[in-house]
């Protein structure tokens, strides 16, 4: 982070509150504008302005108030935002969530730097998204696409293995034959976490592909509110001035937005649903928006978020704010990891709503939108069958009915089902959907083109005839 500058120093700090300051007497100070504080020990900290009004400033200190003194602190503002330093020098780089080296190596440098706060980009100005980021998890890939310049969060519970998917896609992730990165932004790790992510994207790092923050648990509550922000900022510059392709992994919002919560609820806010700041949706949102294409420029940033779902409540305020932001969402599911599939998608749940636009002929395969269109039907149908069935026993089901609970079995096991560090092309996923849909008979897979299904020695067109339970 760049230092303030210098200005006058105030010294009549009148509270320290949690992460804030209150500093009274001061002329001159906006919102947002970046503040350098030194304690009576001459320990130097960071903050960002909350509030101005008249002559009082609420200041949310970054690395925390423990230990400081109100009647030793001096504050000085440098009258403009919080800026960071951008540019390749990030690449390869593990930093903590305020950009600070955790490697080893020096500061991060550059002659270039930019406002941490952004902007939304102009939506006059976007381009349309056409073209796909595979992410190496066959299933996601298959049926729910992930596009450059889209935003599609991964909605998970605790205990199931999100930061592990999250980290995988951060490894795997690629798009063809162009300039790649990833920025990933961990917030509120345990350091056993934090310790198996910089592991599993070593040799990303190494390659010189990755950007890597993280935050711990037991990091100050304000740079979680950082972190998320200062990785848009690195990723906008290595998108849009780079002509990169940045895939930006965010976890986990919700402990970002319960970082949100406890500042909020230092400044003494009117609490809204849950406690949160009734200002949650239009905060998430200026995170989320800082995706896309920009017409004319080369690059794009894709946004990655991956938050729990506190007892599994998708109507929680976070989960349900960012699905009004977002554009589809990875659903996790407790009753497919309990079965020991990894990763545990909720394809009927899942979506990817920019999917046809980055996906298909011309762009990944021509089969692939038939084939995953088929694959939902066929495991709703599978659904309903197995609900059936709970019902009036197997016994009493059609043959054509208990094949389709053979192909939820086959769609769990054989499609969706991968190694942990197994990188599946998109190729080999499409063609595991099409041996798990050809378990069942030709008739009933009435949404693949008849040449399609001739190519693929689609036969038993009607199956075995039917019993009519008796």
């Amino acid at each position: 982070m760049n230092p303030s500058g210098g200005g006058i120093a105030y010294t009549s700090v009148r509270e320290l509150r949690g992460p804030l300051a209150v500093v009274e007497g001061v002329s001159g100070v906006g919102w947002d504008e970046y503040a350098d504080i030194t304690l009576e020990s001459g320990e130097r900290r960071h903050g960002v302005v909350l509030e101005a009004d008249r002559d009082l400033a609420v200041v949310q200190v970054l690395e925390g108030t423990a230990g400081a003194d109100p009647r030793g602190v001096r504050v000085a503002f440098s009258g403009s935002p919080l800026r960071v330093p951008v540019g390749t020098e990030w690449l390869g780089r593990v930093c903590n969530g305020r950009g600070e080296p955790l490697d080893g190596g020096p500061p991060v440098l550059s002659g270039l730097d930019a406002e941490v706060g952004g902007a939304p980009l102009n939506p006059l100005r976007r381009e349309p998204p056409s073209e796909a980021v595979l992410t190496g998890v066959g299933a996601v890939d298959a049926l729910a696409t992930l596009v450059r310049g889209q935003k599609l969060p991964v909605f998970s519970v605790a205990g199931l293995p999100h930061l592990e998917l999250a980290a995988q896609i951060a490894a795997q992730a690629t798009v063809a034959g162009e300039a790649f990165g990833v920025v990933f932004a961990g917030m509120g790790l345990t350091h056993a976490d934090a310790s198996f992510v910089r592991d599993a994207l070593e040799e990303r790092s190494a390659a010189g592909e990755l950007v890597l923050l993280q935050n711990t648990a037991d990091d100050p509550v304000i740079e979680r509110i950082l972190t998320p922000r200062i990785a848009l900022t690195v990723a906008e510059h290595l998108a849009f001035a780079e002509g990169r392709h940045v895939l930006v992994v965010m976890t986990d919002m919700t402990t970002y937005a319960e970082a949100l919560r406890e500042v909020s609820a230092a400044r003494g806010e009117i609490p809204a649903r849950r406690a949160y700041p009734g200002y949650l949706y239009s905060d998430l949102a200026s995170l989320y928006e800082r995706c896309g294409r920009i017409r004319g420029r080369p690059g794009s940033v894709t946004v990655l978020p991956v938050l729990t779902m506190p007892a599994g409540d998708i109507t929680h305020p976070v989960p349900d704010l960012t699905g009004y932001i977002t554009e589809g969402q990875i659903v996790l599911s407790a009753e497919t990891h309990a079965r020991g599939v990894y990763p545990p998608l909720d394809a009927l749940s899942s979506l990817s709503r920019l999917m046809r636009k980055g996906a298909g002929p011309g762009r990944t395969r021509d089969d692939h939108l038939d084939v995953a269109a088929q694959l939902l039907a066929a495991l709703a149908r599978a659904r309903q069958v197995r609900d059936l069935a709970d019902l009036v026993g197997q016994a009493a089901l059609s043959p054509t009915d208990r094949r389709y609970l053979d192909f939820e079995e086959a769609f769990l096991r054989d499609f969706t089902d991968q190694g942990r560090e197994e990188a599946r092309t998109l190729d080999a996923a499409l063609e595991r959907g099409w041996r798990v849909l050809l378990t069942l008979p030709r008739g009933q897979l009435s949404m693949l083109p008849a040449a399609m299904l001739d190519s693929h020695g689609a036969t038993d067109p009607d199956g075995p005839p039917e019993e009519v339970p008796g």
